[in-house]
């Protein structure tokens, strides 16, 4: 199946959600998980399913009653479902019903850190990597056969501030592996780096590389990542400025060289600025850009020789808040995530 891509939805405030096509059950018909960024009864996971030849989407009921799972993510096989429970610092293991896509609790485990609000699996499936919003730390945490969490096998603290007021600590918001799986990058919002490890396949570990981060301009706020089809270039969306920067990326020697930097919001625009998600089409030729402050969704068109990004085009996402969004399997859709309204908008994609 594609990889998965976190988007947001449910009846309470939205975070996160997935679409599945191993577990769906016809040709158009597929399972959509919803994660809520609150907590209390009647608030965790929900599911409901999405129909790829018309775009719509029924009505979520709860799946799995947790604490803010605000970010989470499915294996390749689609068995298992592993979730940032941000209100509670934890990190859970669910498994998947193939035949209903009922979510089972396996296990949870204490996430190091306050307010979990990433998650991503190495290219092997075999460790779970995640990113602590508060305070500012990366953890690492094995994944065995049977889908349960171990106890971490790696964990590291950020520190350093920034210029704006969102940035008075370090403040890890993403981190993954590159697509060598021999590095793993973490963006930090509060530090205007992405910071750089060696990751070890074989035993979770992370260790600084040299040089340990790449930099963006003071006050940016680097919130997500996502590599360039080619693996070439590594794409960050700043939530401060309302911006998106390019780097060429060295997977040999681990290193980011900055080579473009524009906004995703349209001219002449003066209200808050706040990214938050961005997402590759699976074809690698466009790359889309949640603005919260604006209520849209950017699309860039990526220059196939440089990887340079032209701002195509800006979409109202039809609700308050996008916090996030992301392909249905076919890549012929794109569903946000709209947190304020609590609704969920589907966008048909010409590939």
């Amino acid at each position: 199946m594609p990889t998965p891509r976190p988007t947001p939805c449910v009846p309470a405030l939205l975070a996160a959600l997935l679409l599945t096509d191993v577990t769906r059950l016809a040709a158009t018909d597929y399972f959509v998980y919803y994660g809520s960024a609150n907590g209390g009864a009647g608030n965790g996971i929900s599911l409901g399913h999405f129909d790829s030849a018309t775009g719509k989407l029924t009505a979520p009921s709860l799946a799995s009653q947790a604490e803010g799972p605000s970010f989470f993510v499915l294996t390749a096989d689609g068995k298992h479902l592993y979730a940032c429970l941000e209100n509670a610092n934890e990190v859970a293991a669910y498994a998947v019903d193939a035949a209903t896509g009922a979510l089972k609790l396996l296990n949870k485990q204490p996430a190091g850190g306050e307010a979990p609000c990433h998650i991503s699996l190495d290219a092997t499936g075999k460790f779970a990597l995640i990113a602590n919003y508060n305070g500012g730390s990366v953890a690492v945490f094995p994944v065995a056969a049977d889908g349960t969490l171990g106890t971490r096998s790696a964990f590291d603290q950020h520190t350093g501030s920034g210029p704006h007021a969102n940035q008075l600590a370090a403040h890890a918001h993403c981190i993954l592996t590159d697509p060598t799986n021999r590095f793993a990058l973490c963006a930090d919002l509060g530090t205007d780096k992405i910071f750089i490890y060696r990751f070890d396949a074989k035993t979770g570990t992370l260790t600084a590389n040299d040089p340990a981060f790449g930099v963006l301009a003071p006050g940016s706020g680097p919130r997500h990542l996502v590599f360039s089809k080619d693996g070439k270039v590594l794409y960050v969306t700043n939530e401060l400025n309302a911006t998106v920067t390019a780097f060429t990326w060295d997977g040999t020697r681990g290193t980011l060289t900055e080579f473009q930097t524009l906004s995703n919001l349209p001219a002449g625009f003066t209200g808050a600025k706040s990214n938050a998600e961005l997402t590759l089409h699976p074809n690698g030729k466009f790359l889309y850009a949640s603005s919260r402050g604006h209520d849209s969704l950017a699309v860039f068109a990526i220059e196939a020789a440089t990887g340079r990004l032209t701002l195509a085009q800006d979409v109202a996402t039809r609700g308050m808040k996008p916090r996030f969004f992301g392909f249905d399997p076919t890549g012929a859709w794109i569903i946000a995530g709209n947190q304020d309204s609590k609704n969920a908008a589907t966008f048909r994609v010409d590939a």
